[in-house]
């Protein structure tokens, strides 16, 4: 799947993206609600992982034509076709310059027009970027899970639940 936005080229990833993988999650400030930043073996190893399981994309700014951000996209476990979970990880130096809204909202308008998805969720313990950005996007609260997951410090977190439903509200037929 590749998706063309203004400014992003969302697409599988590829081997050549090892050290803009590696600049994202080994960035504490990026990993601050996620766990602990990566080493240069976890990205590798993470990195062959996305490549040869294609749960998410690269998003790549066109303009200097490196991947800047990674976007989680598929099925969500355990739950009825048609439910995919998104999520996003981008580069620090890019934050808070619309990147990762463009990216989310060209990915969910995929997802319901193309993939005749039903609902799309993501799920956070950022109470505050993060569930702004899934306003942003559209999505409605539908529930906290409190004191549910664990922080990278180690202490209890509430989960914030988000979800956006296909826009027309047709639903899908039962063979998916």
């Amino acid at each position: 799947m590749n998706i063309r936005t203004a400014r992003l080229l969302l697409r599988p990833y590829r081997q050549e993206d090892l050290a803009d993988f590696h600049e994202i999650f080994s960035d504490p400030a990026v990993m601050r609600f996620c766990g602990a930043p990566y080493g240069a073996r976890a990205s590798e190893r993470q990195l062959a992982w996305f490549i040869a399981h294609p749960v998410a994309l690269a998003a790549e700014e066109m303009a200097e034509g490196r991947m800047i951000g990674h976007l989680l996209f598929k099925q969500l476990p355990g739950e009825a076709a048609g439910v995919y979970e998104i999520g996003w990880f981008f580069n620090r130096r890019y934050w808070r310059r619309g990147y990762a809204f463009e990216a989310a909202r060209a990915l969910m308008d995929e997802g319901f027009r193309s993939m005749g998805l039903h609902k799309i969720v993501a799920e956070t313990i950022d109470p505050l970027a993060s569930v702004r950005l899934m306003e942003k996007l559209g999505m409605r609260r539908e529930g906290v899970f409190r004191l549910h997951a664990r922080d990278p410090r180690g202490e209890w977190a509430d989960v914030y639940w988000y979800a956006a439903l296909r826009p027309d509200g047709a639903a899908l037929p039962l063979d998916g």
